[in-house]
């Protein structure tokens, strides 16, 4: 049998054996111009929460930035948040590289040990915080408050609930939604009282204050502690909508919304002259909260690279109809 480690890097080397160069990419007579014209109808983009999972969104986005994909704002959860300030402060590389060398001095991602010290047993919290503060620093938190804003959505739990039966039933509710009733666009977080609060990244002060929200939007316990943002209990914004796209402003209709996922669902994508959504061509070959992982958060950068670079070459041929009949990058 195969190891872990093993599937991995031959996940990056199939990821990168797939991928075409810009160069190699088969282009049809005027492409560029199809292509430039459905990118710039794109005026705000959505970017699901997935953990590492949204590797892939980094990957995707990367290509299609290139070609011309320049959003006037932007909305993320969880992951997806934070990828999205990282992409828009130039800095993906420099993740990718401090994502892998984090990752790779990981063995575990549980200490059952520390319990007896006294210290937490999952070591993401505090790995993703040091990840946060280093790459999105001062001079990052100035050059994304020159870029689209990013709407980052954090789920507030029901008054009626204390924060541990709060939590317990968020977990609960957002796992039914996704493993038995599958729904792109849940709602039985919704259903139990939890509600959405969207905040802008760019009116944090600080890196701490940006690295705050975006934890905020991030808490799953026990993955995370229970979190606190402005005096009140808070969870994961994908307890309420893990694919946020009612975390755009009202204006967002002024245009096509691009929303891209995380994983691929078993049903037909929704798509409209409006709103397009993209998932990846394939499971995501890296897990959410696996923090032992470098060759799998790489591998799910370059699927992303591959699928949009395949999306491409279809709108190089039929422009925006390329977008409105895609569901699998």
């Amino acid at each position: 049998m195969q190891t872990d480690a093993t599937l991995e890097v031959a996940d990056v080397q199939q990821a990168r054996r797939e991928a075409p160069s810009a160069q190699d990419a088969p282009r049809g007579q005027g492409d560029g111009q199809s292509v430039r014209t459905a990118l710039a109808a794109v005026t705000s983009v959505v970017l699901a929460g997935g953990g590492n999972r949204c590797w892939w969104q980094a990957g995707m986005w990367d290509v299609l930035g290139a070609e011309g994909l320049a959003p006037r704002r932007v909305a993320g959860v969880s992951a997806g948040a934070a990828t999205a300030c990282m992409l828009l402060a130039g800095k993906t590389e420099q993740t990718l590289e401090h994502y892998g060398r984090m990752t790779a001095r990981n063995p575990r991602n549980v200490y059952p040990e520390r319990l007896l010290r006294g210290e937490r047993v999952f070591p993401h919290a505090q790995m993703y915080r040091e990840a946060l503060l280093t790459i999105l620093d001062a001079q990052a938190l100035e050059v994304l408050r020159g870029q689209a804003p990013v709407s980052v959505q954090v789920a507030r739990l029901p008054r009626w609930l204390g924060a541990r039966s709060g939590v317990l039933a968020g977990i609960l509710a957002y796992q039914f939604d996704k493993q038995v009733r599958q729904l792109l666009h849940p709602r039985a977080g919704r259903s139990l009282g939890f509600e959405a609060e969207v905040l802008l990244a760019q009116n944090c002060r600080t890196p701490d204050e940006l690295a705050d929200l975006l934890l905020a939007s991030s808490c799953t316990p026990p993955f995370t502690p229970v979190m606190r943002l402005h005096g009140r209990s808070v969870l994961d914004g994908g307890m309420v909508d893990n694919v946020p796209v009612d975390a755009l402003p009202p204006e967002a209709d002024d245009g096509v919304t691009l929303v891209l996922l995380t994983r691929r669902y078993p049903r037909s994508l929704p798509q409209t002259a409006h709103r397009v959504y993209i998932q990846p061509s394939r499971r995501v070959p890296v897990r959410g909260w696996d923090y032992t992982n470098p060759h799998g958060i790489r591998a799910a950068y370059e699927l992303g690279r591959n699928d949009a670079r395949q999306l491409l070459v279809r709108m190089g041929e039929r422009g925006l109809a390329t977008f409105l009949e895609n569901t699998d990058g």
